[in-house]
Formats: C-alpha cells, structure tokens, sequence
C-alpha cells in the first residue's frame, strides 16, 4: 500500500480552499488546512486526518509560529490559496493606493514569503501549488477590466518563475493553477461552473504534476495557459 500523501492547503476557510480540503480527504490524503479567522466549514468537518491551523499569510511573525507548530512534518503538496479581491471591478485610479497595495502583498508577496518559509517542510520530490489566474496572463487579457487583481495575479506568475528558478537545483515542482470562472463569492452567481466541478479539476491536475520538477501554469482542466 502506497503511503498516505500529506497536504498543506493554506487559506481554506471557504469556498475553493475548503473545496479542496474536502476533496483531498476524500482521496485518502492528510491534510493541514489553514484559516485566517475561525471557519464554521471547516469547524463542520470530521476526519481524524484533518489538522486545522490559524495563520494569516501577511503576518511573518503569524507564519513563522505555524512553522514552528509544524515542525517535523512533511508535506507532499504545500498549496497557498489565500487571496484577495478587494474592489476588483473598478478601474486602478478609482482604488485608493493603500488598497491597492494590499491587493499586490496579500495576492503576490504574501503566498511566496510563505512558500519560501515553508520549503523545509516539503517532502523530497514534493509539490508547491499557488492559487493564480487566468486573469493574471498578460498574454490573455483581451478585456480588461479587474485591474489591480489581474495585476496582482501577474506580479505573482511573475515572482513564482523567479522562486522556481533560484530553487531550480532542489528537485520540486512548482504550479501555477487558474480554478476557472467559480461560483463563489468572488466568482459569483453567474460563474460557469461550481466549487465541486472546480475543486476536482484542480486535485486531477495536481496529482497528475507529483513528482515533477518542471513549472506549470494551467487550468483546472490541465490546460496550458498562456504567460
């Protein structure tokens, strides 16, 4: 019997991140999910190989203690789905500046601080996964429109190529995944499909890149997207 795969799912108090941890424990995975505040979905769910943490990703000091409080585990995926949409629709000089910071930290900065802390606690041959976009390819964008997030999501492709790079040498895999258009509550009611529809893509795609080394940026159906 294979052994049981361990996952980190950070940012998992609802929607896509809650979707995943649920998916994942029904695959037969362990799983270590993080919420930023108490979550009531989370707090629903019993398995005894769920582990639930409290960390906010913009917070060093907040994930240097979850490091501690994780130590001697190892993690098969280290998956950072946390982000932000804060006042997407609106055009860049109609967002005040100090939002549209948080927007660039919380959805770029924060998820590769986190990943950079956390690569000790990846297992040999591991995967690192970041919640992207396909409103983060340059390439794509065809209708503007959710400026200061599609730039947020570009600046994070961006850092992640230069992460796998300076750690090129050390034999994991980096993955960049757009979860489609959902209906959640950043996607909202007219989104094409549904969380379930979302969340299974995603862990095909994901088991599907263990143990490669290369970096991919691809849909929920494993489709290539374009930089």
């Amino acid at each position: 019997m294979a052994p049981q795969k361990n996952a980190l799912i950070v940012g998992a108090s609802r929607g896509l991140g809650l979707g995943l941890v649920e998916t994942f424990l029904q695959r037969g995975w362990r799983v270590t999910a993080t919420q930023r505040s108490r979550s009531p979905g989370l707090a629903a769910l019993t398995s005894d190989a769920l582990t639930v943490e409290t960390a906010d990703i913009d917070d060093d000091h907040a994930v240097a203690a979850l490091h501690d409080r994780l130590a001697g585990q190892s993690f098969d995926l280290i998956f950072v789905v946390a982000g932000v949409a804060t006042q997407a629709h609106e055009p860049l000089h109609l967002v005040p500046r100090e939002v549209a910071a948080q927007v660039y930290l919380t959805n770029a900065v924060s998820p590769v601080r986190f990943a950079e802390t956390f690569l000790d606690r990846l297992a040999p041959n591991g995967l690192v996964a970041f919640m992207s976009s396909i409103l983060g390819s340059v390439g794509l964008n065809e209708s503007g429109g959710w400026e200061t997030y599609r730039a947020s999501k570009a600046a994070l492709n961006t850092l992640v190529r230069s992460f796998e790079i300076r750690h090129r040498e050390a034999g994991f895999g980096v993955l960049l995944l757009h979860p489609g258009w959902v209906r959640t509550e950043m996607g909202g009611a007219d989104a094409d499909i549904d969380v379930a529809t979302s969340v299974t893509g995603m862990v095909d795609v994901i088991e599907g890149q263990l143990g490669r080394t290369s970096t991919a940026y691809l849909d929920y159906t494993g489709k290539t997207l374009d930089w």
